[in-house]
Order: C-alpha cells, then sequence, then structure tokens
C-alpha cells in the first residue's frame, strides 16, 4: 500500500512554500521525475519548466536554485526515512532485530508512488543514492548546516544510533556508524550498478549483496 505522508520542511531551502499550491507540489514533484531521468547536472529550471508547460520564472519563485531543491527533496527523503524506521522499530523486538530492520529499509528500493501529486518513493530513493552527497559535498558546508537543513539527516543518524547503542552500551561510535551505515548503503548500491569492480557482487541483486554486506559489517563492528 502506497503511504502518503507530508512533512515540514526547513523554510531556508525556498522561496514559497512548495506544499502551499499544487503548482508547487507539482514543481517538486516532477524535478524528483527529470532529476532521476536526467541526473541532477543535467538537471535545469528550464527544462522543468519546458516539462510542466509553465515559465523558468515561475520555478524562481519558489526556489532561489537547483541545489536548493536538491536539498528540499532530500530532506523530504531523509524524513521519510525517519518516519519509516520509527515506524518498524515498534514491530520489532530486540535491538538485533531492529537493526537488521534498518539495514533493510537503507538497502531496499522504495515503493513506487500512486497518487498523481504524491513524490515516486523509489525515484528519490535512488537520487538519495547518486546525487545525496552533492548536498553537503560543497565548499559553502559550514553555511549552510549553519541554516539547519540538514537536521532531517542528523535525525535519521540518531535514531540508528540510538539502536546502536541499545545493541551494545559500551560500543563508543554509534553516530559515526550510523552515519556510515547510511553513507555505506548508498555506496555499495551505486557501486554495484555501476561500478561493480569496486564490490564483491556475485549476483545481480545488489540490494540482497548491500545488506549482507553491510549486516555483517555492522554486527561484526559491535560484537
Amino acid at each position: 500500500m502506497d503511504i502518503q505522508v507530508s512533512f515540514k520542511i526547513n523554510e531556508k531551502l525556498f522561496l514559497k512554500d512548495p506544499e502551499s499550491t499544487e503548482l508547487g507540489k507539482s514543481i517538486v514533484k516532477n524535478a524528483i521525475d527529470l532529476i532521476f531521468e536526467m541526473g541532477y547536472e543535467q538537471f535545469t529550471f528550464k527544462k522543468l519548466a519546458n516539462y510542466i508547460q509553465t515559465t523558468e520564472a515561475t520555478v524562481y519563485r519558489y526556489f532561489e536554485n537547483k541545489h536548493r531543491l536538491l536539498l528540499y527533496i532530500l530532506n523530504w527523503y531523509w524524513s521519510y526515512m525517519e518516519y519509516l524506521v520509527l515506524e518498524k522499530l515498534g514491530k520489532e523486538a530486540t535491538p538485533e532485530q531492529q537493526l537488521k530492520t534498518i539495514i533493510h529499509l537503507l538497502t531496499h528500493e522504495l515503493p513506487e508512488s500512486s497518487g498523481t501529486l504524491d513524490y515516486n518513493k523509489k525515484f528519490l530513493n535512488a537520487i538519495a543514492i547518486a546525487e545525496g552527497r552533492k548536498v553537503y559535498f560543497v565548499k559553502e558546508v559550514d553555511e549552510i548546516n549553519q541554516l539547519e537543513v540538514f537536521k532531517p539527516l542528523k535525525e535519521l543518524c540518531a535514531q540508528i544510533a540510538l539502536v546502536i547503542s541499545r545493541y551494545n552500551s559500551n560500543y563508543s561510535y554509534p553516530y559515526s556508524l550510523s552515519s556510515t551505515m547510511i553513507e555505506t548503503a548508498h555506496d555499495q548500491q551505486f557501486f554495484s550498478e555501476h561500478l561493480p569492480r569496486l564490490t564483491d557482487i556475485k549476483k545481480s541483486n545488489q540490494q540482497e549483496f548491500t545488506a549482507n554486506f553491510l549486516e555483517e559489517l555492522v554486527f561484526k563492528v559491535l560484537n
């Protein structure tokens, strides 16, 4: 079943709240589709405007630039992942089961969306894998961080770190391991599909390879 949810996104990321109008929602939804299709480097506001049959100036009324738009999209993704983590963890009894559930969420595709204005979760996941680092591997990262726009990612890491500490209260680096889990999940999925010789993948299903690798890595570290 497709889950339709919404989140309050940091207002520093937009000039006009895209959630406040149907056009704004359409801009974000179709930006996700286009970035998934053509990649962040090839994506432009002009192409987006042509795609949704509006003007480039209209898009700029919502977002200052495409980096802010990508940050908005990833804020939504990180918030959604935290929502899924919290929703799934309530069904698991032990920290070990909870960690395995988190690893599964980090390494498997999210479902496609059926709503006409709902954001495509499968595309969001693919964008996070391929483009996610581009929002903070920039020279202005410290300045951007002061706007607290990475808060959803930090909160997602904090939830995972909490489970890590429940599993092994003596482990000294729960936040570092948490962020490493997220980045490793994305890197190994990307490498498995595009640069497989950087991995040990033997089969075509990179999601199961990544899940198995990450699970072995995490539990060997914690044990």
